[in-house]
């Protein structure tokens, strides 16, 4: 389990960094030049697919976020003994899709 939560923050790493930086640039862009494209922004946001995709790049963030915090624990010398670390990465799944869930309840 250790691994696969290893695996998944690079994962998360990279997809944010690449199409996650250029998109919203591209949003912002859009939403501060005119107000059509602001429109049209707004229209492709509240699209069912772009809030899949939304929901997705957040469990991305949040999964990257808590397994960062699990990394620098580790790197602390806390949570190394592997009952300790497969326990951990366990909690880091968990938490990565409980709080997207909750967070997507509140904004879908």
């Amino acid at each position: 389990m250790p691994a696969v939560v290893s695996l998944l923050h690079r994962i998360s790493g990279a997809l944010l960094f690449f199409p996650g930086i250029p998109a919203l640039l591209c949003g912002l862009d859009m939403a501060l030049s005119s107000p059509e494209k602001y429109a049209r922004l707004q229209a492709i946001l509240t699209s069912p697919l772009a809030k899949v995709g939304l929901l997705l790049s957040l469990w991305f963030f949040v999964h990257h976020f808590c397994a960062g915090i699990r990394f620098v624990a580790l790197d602390l010398h806390y949570g190394i003994e592997l009952e300790q670390a497969r326990l951990t990465s366990k909690v880091v799944l968990v938490a990565g899709v409980i709080i997207t869930v909750l967070i997507g309840v509140v904004t879908w």
